[in-house]
């Protein structure tokens, strides 16, 4: 029985110089394939824009010419096997379909394609298309095919056309490819795209599997689309002079770009391009699937994250397209909007375009949430924390996620470089040295300086030294606004940084590093339920606490807060058994380690053993101040400073004078006299500051600065390895229990300090300005201006009432009271 599409459409394959054949899939496959390149279709994607240009855009009949040879690159497509029977006759329906509709017998149909040659300048007179209507002809009248009447009941019974497009729940999410090139069928195969090995390693730099995954996270993540983002925020608040500054210092071949994007900011066009990023990243995962580089599965993951994160932004197809454009115009620094019509016409119109389904609603949500669990597994190793973390700093960090790559050796010498000359690190210390930047007594110095903020509690601004620096009020006032949100991101997000260029400069034990870094992530996802808190919290203490000398973070953050792709939005969120990549000091530690004060820079963790080149240097500047020669030495020292002391030789030496004035002025006066020691001459400094009670140093109990040596030591000792930990935190006690024994409070324990600075300084003519930058550091110890100083103003007194709110948060250190007022 004749099947009256078939019949009909190898008619039509007569008027293309097709011999009649009744099964118009007849041909020989390779014959096929030779016709189609020699028609300029190389593979599938070709084909489905010429079958979706045949149709026209809707509102206008289409071109006749064009239906005709869609209907032999059906055919052939059939016959070589790029589409199947059931595809290629959908095809040929819909082309009959659409054909009958416009012309109502065959001698208005041939009549419409000679108008149509004719206009294309196609008329010969040896061409050879006569003949063709002519035989066409023939078979209609005597039978051999079928009628143009026939059609028409045919196609009227069989009125419900098969799908055109991959019909699958999965494949729906590939008509977001239509832009690049409609996908006909799945999965997708070596046929269709040709020549897309060359145009990944030219356009793409792309040269396998890794690469490509690498290049699809970041498009997901981060594109082009964030530079773009910033460059735009920036020029919107800046005013014309500071815009044209911007451009003019823009390398040349950026130029066109900075011009472009300039003009869009001045003329009010939306500042919005991610589907310039989005729907790459839908192209290139098909490509993948095309080489076999990923599997169905691995590359509809990936179309769907690109759907994903499109159906977060935009609400229709023209939305989409435009932003699109918007970013290709950038890309190419040339402004394309002004083709948007002519560019997206047929896919927004066209009757069979593969857009013709909403763009909200295109995929399930199970889907999605399958492509969420896929991005979250390509990014779940701990490694991505410390990638995403230091990405904020040093964006191009974002290329690197998926299957760990090979560090450059320029960036491997980077990496070294700024380890030894910026912190100091050297790899043969071990990844044990890493754990001196992770400082979480900072972090709960910061949590409670910001609930005592907010509840008013803050320490006086006036001292006994002088009043706090007014800026550095303001910074510790405005803590208050974090309140809210713990702030271990503070440091933690430093300390990514660092681990990151600890991994870059391949020196450090591999595995430790990563178990360091499954530790940060551990200990954020304790302190942070998701990333919308952690990026709140950063982006709070980042405007808290900026950096001297450093660009604000704030834009950047604020980037990766909006933006439903960036990586901090998809890591592996799990909470699990709490740890840290450091020590965590107890609240009494780090009070005793906070005795030091001034004396040294604040101690915000545990010290532990330093490698031999930090050692020298310690041991130097312990030989040089105190003359103690190894632990032994140091030790007894230690116990001598405890038990008695400076405080005691001024007990001894120097206090009974002050009851006997007289005496004291003849011993000056003796001393003044002659030629004098050095030992001679240093009694004699301080028998004149006992005269003039110089820093009130008769009134003033000076065992801080006993309290303060011992600290500043046993910190050293520690370092040295001349104490271990248990002894080292026995002395800690004792200096905390004689602190707690001769001072009510932090403001007293400073005056004892400075008094004890000041009398026991030895002769030096910067001693007034060692005096003033003294005053100063306690000053702003005492009040917390600026609020990174030290961390007394924080801390409970040894054997004070607690006095301090209790932070909101758990991010502190254990022993903390909870006190609830």
């Amino acid at each position: 029985m004749i099947d009256p599409l078939n019949a009909w459409w190898a008619q039509q394959l007569v008027l293309c110089d097709w011999d009649f054949d009744p099964d118009p899939l007849s041909v020989e496959a390779p014959a096929a394939l030779v016709r189609l390149r020699g028609l300029g279709v190389v593979d599938r994607g070709e084909l489905g824009w010429r079958l979706v240009e045949s149709f026209g855009a809707g509102g206008s009949m289409a071109d006749p010419a064009r239906l005709l040879a869609a209907l032999e690159l059906v055919a052939l497509a059939g016959a070589a096997g790029w589409l199947d029977e059931m595809t290629s006759r959908a095809w040929a329906h819909q082309l009959a379909g659409e054909i009958s509709a416009h012309h109502r017998d065959l001698d208005a149909w041939l009549a419409a394609l000679r108008k149509a040659r004719s206009a294309e300048g196609w008329v010969r007179g040896d061409d050879g298309f006569a003949e063709a209507c002519e035989a066409l002809a023939v078979l209609e009248h005597e039978g051999e095919g079928i009628t143009w009447e026939r059609l028409g009941e045919w196609l009227a019974i069989h009125d419900a056309l098969p799908p055109l497009w991959p019909a699958e729940e999965e494949a729906q999410v590939w008509r977001l490819r239509a832009g690049f090139a409609p996908v006909m069928v799945v999965p997708a195969d070596k046929e269709e795209w040709s020549g897309l090995t060359e145009w990944l390693a030219n356009d793409w730099q792309i040269q396998g599997r890794d690469g490509l995954i690498r290049v699809l996270l970041w498009l997901g993540a981060q594109g082009d689309r964030q530079g773009w983002d910033l460059d735009a925020t920036r020029l919107l608040g800046s005013d014309p002079a500071s815009r044209y500054a911007w451009l003019h210092k823009l390398d040349q071949d950026e130029q066109h770009y900075g011009r472009l994007l300039l003009e869009l900011v001045e003329h009010g066009e939306p500042l919005e391009w991610a589907a310039w990023d989005w729907l790459r990243l839908v192209d290139l995962a098909w490509a993948g699937a095309c080489l076999g580089w990923l599997s169905g599965r691995e590359a509809t993951d990936f179309a769907l994250h690109g759907a994903d994160l499109v159906l977060h932004r935009y609400s229709d197809w023209s939305a989409l397209a435009r932003a699109y454009q918007r970013g290709r115009s950038l890309f190419e620094g040339r402004n394309l909007l002004p083709a948007f019509e002519a560019d997206w016409r047929l896919l927004r119109q066209s009757p069979i375009s593969p857009w013709r389904p909403a763009l909200q609603g295109l995929v399930g949500h199970d889907l999605l949430e399958r492509s969420q669990q896929a991005m979250r597994s390509w990014r779940s190793d701990p490694r991505h924390w410390v990638l995403a973390l230091a990405a904020v700093r040093e964006p191009e960090l974002t290329a690197r996620q998926g299957p760990a790559g090979p560090v450059s050796a320029a960036r491997r010498d980077d990496a070294r470089e700024y380890l030894a000359e910026t912190l100091d690190l050297h790899a043969d210390e071990g990844i044990e040295a890493l754990s001196r930047y992770w400082l979480p007594a900072q972090a709960h110095h910061l949590n409670q300086l910001a609930a005592d903020a907010a509840h008013g509690a803050l320490p006086p601004v006036e001292t006994s030294f002088g009043h706090a620096d007014p800026a550095g009020l303001a910074q510790r006032d405005g803590l208050r606004r974090g309140s809210r949100h713990a702030a271990t991101i503070h440091m933690a997000e430093k300390y990514a940084f660092y681990l990151q260029m600890a991994m870059d400069s391949e020196g450090f034990d591999a595995e430790g590093l990563m178990s360091l870094a499954d530790a940060l992530r551990a200990s954020l996802c304790r302190f942070y339920p998701d990333a919308r808190r952690l990026m709140e919290a950063w982006a709070s203490w980042e405007a808290l606490l900026p950096e001297e000398e450093q660009p604000s973070l704030a834009l950047e953050i604020r980037w990766h807060q909006e933006d439903p792709g960036s990586l901090l939005h998809w890591l592996d969120w799990r909470a699990g058994e709490w740890q840290e990549p450091g020590p965590r000091p107890s609240l009494s530690v780090f009070t005793s380690m906070a005795l030091v004060g001034p004396l040294n820079s604040p101690a915000w963790s545990l010290p532990h053993p330093e490698s031999e080149r930090e050692c020298v240097s310690i041991r130097e500047w312990i030989d040089g101040h105190y003359g103690l020669q190894g632990a032994e030495e140091l030790g007894e020292f230690l116990e001598f400073l405890l038990e008695s002391g400076d405080r005691q030789e001024y007990l001894i030496n120097y206090a009974p004078y002050t009851l006997n004035t007289a005496r004291l002025g003849s011993e000056i006066a003796t001393l003044e006299s002659g030629e004098c020691s050095d030992e001679e001459r240093t009694h004699l400094l301080r028998l004149q500051r006992v005269r003039d009670n110089e820093d009130a140093c008769n009134e003033t109990d000076m065992a801080a600065w006993d309290v303060a040596q011992v600290v500043d030591l046993a910190i050293a000792a520690r370092q040295l390895g001349w104490l271990e930990e248990r002894a080292f935190v026995a002395v800690l006690a004792r200096a905390h229990g004689l602190a707690a024994a001769h001072y009510s409070g932090w403001e007293a324990y400073a005056r004892g300090l400075y008094a004890g600075f000041s009398f026991f300084m030895g002769e030096t003519p910067e001693r007034e300005s060692f005096l003033a930058g003294f005053r100063q550091a306690l000053i702003a110890w005492l009040t917390a201006a600026p609020p990174l100083v030290g961390p007394w103003a924080s801390l409970e007194f040894p054997g004070a009432r607690p006095r301090h709110w209790a932070p909101m948060h758990v991010d502190t250190l254990p022993g903390d009271s909870r006190t609830l007022h």
